[in-house]
């Protein structure tokens, strides 16, 4: 008969993902030590990498373009499944040059991570967030809404 997962690396692993956003908020270099050596990472508009070195370049190119992060830690919903745990949360911040988000109009704030973990350590991340963080595009918001795009219409827009 199968048995479901150890409460105990439950706990652990959750307190690990509490970690993360802490590190994130934080720019912690410790934040690396939470990950395995050949850690995978994905995110809207960067693509998939590979290893911890490459994490923290990502990070640090995140990092350039903001003057703050902050996620609600508290708030954030989980479903766990196995090795697999799934973060539903919001976050807003401040960009380097002053614009601040989520705006609430457009801009919610919201998230979705699935992380997968080697014991205690996280083993790959998938970040799924708008990465226009404060809705400077536009064009692409006119059409999602149904108006007309002002750069030449949505094929313009969508190119």
């Amino acid at each position: 008969m199968p048995t479901g997962p150890d409460p105990g690396l439950t706990e652990a692993r959750l307190k690990v993902i509490d970690a993360y956003f802490r590190g994130a908020d934080s720019r912690d270099p410790a934040w690396l030590d939470l990950f395995t050596e050949d850690v995978e990472l994905f995110f809207p508009k960067f693509g998939l990498t590979r290893g911890k070195t490459a994490v923290a370049g990502f990070a640090g190119r995140l990092a350039a373009e903001l003057e703050s992060l902050e996620h609600d830690i508290a708030g954030l919903r989980r479903i766990v499944a196995g090795d697999t745990i799934v973060v539903e949360g919001t976050e807003a911040g401040v960009t380097r040059a002053g614009l601040r988000w989520p705006d609430g109009v457009v801009s919610q704030g919201r998230f979705c991570d699935v992380f997968d973990f080697a014991g205690t350590l996280i083993r790959s991340i998938h970040i799924y967030v708008d990465p226009d963080f404060t809705s400077a595009d536009r064009d692409r918001i006119r059409i999602l809404r149904g108006e007309a795009a002002a750069g030449g219409g949505a094929r313009a827009a969508l190119e």
